[in-house]
């Protein structure tokens, strides 16, 4: 989604969050390469494990997974199904996109919010997902991710509504 129609502070904004995302996702992306191999390394030649290597590599499939999932939503590049809406003309189709993403927008609010709500249960709880690292931090990435989530969700919305009121042009 371009944005080249929004204020200097909000591109600003979604800059550095953009950056912050890709820099989380490669960097644990990188981690998780590494710490496999590692683990499949001194497997092999020392018969020895790395202690809770492998709750940290699920974890960070968990969080690279979101973390893409986030990716994919700030491109576009999500799954959709389109079938309706591809054969309509353009500020109709921008109508429709519109509506579907408000609704997307309001799904993943609602999930955040139950997210967030489990997360705190976690906490309650006292539960380690593994050595010293509480479930509730590792589950940090569900309201995170959801509300990332909604809030390009949302800047999506206000794009679509400009092009089907006809304020921005319609790109193809």
């Amino acid at each position: 989604m371009q944005t080249r129609n929004l204020h200097p502070t909000a591109d600003r904004l979604i800059k550095i969050v953009t950056w912050t995302e890709n820099a989380l996702l490669i960097g644990m992306l990188a981690l998780m390469v590494g710490l496999a191999a590692a683990q499949i390394f001194f497997r092999n030649f020392f018969d020895i494990s790395i202690h809770g290597a492998d709750q940290m590599l699920r974890l960070l499939v968990l969080w690279v997974a979101f973390l893409g999932a986030v990716a994919a939503s700030r491109e576009g590049k999500h799954i959709h199904v389109d079938a309706i809406a591809r054969w309509l003309p353009g500020r109709v189709k921008a109508g429709v996109v519109a509506v579907t993403d408000l609704f997307t927008l309001v799904v993943c609010l609602l999930v955040a919010w139950q997210a967030l709500r489990f997360m705190q249960s976690a906490r309650e709880s006292g539960e380690m997902a593994f050595g010293s690292l509480p479930v509730w931090v590792a589950m940090l990435i569900l309201p995170l991710a959801f509300t990332l989530i909604a809030l390009r969700y949302g800047l999506r919305f206000v794009h679509h509504v400009q092009q089907a009121r006809g304020r921005e042009e319609l790109l193809k």
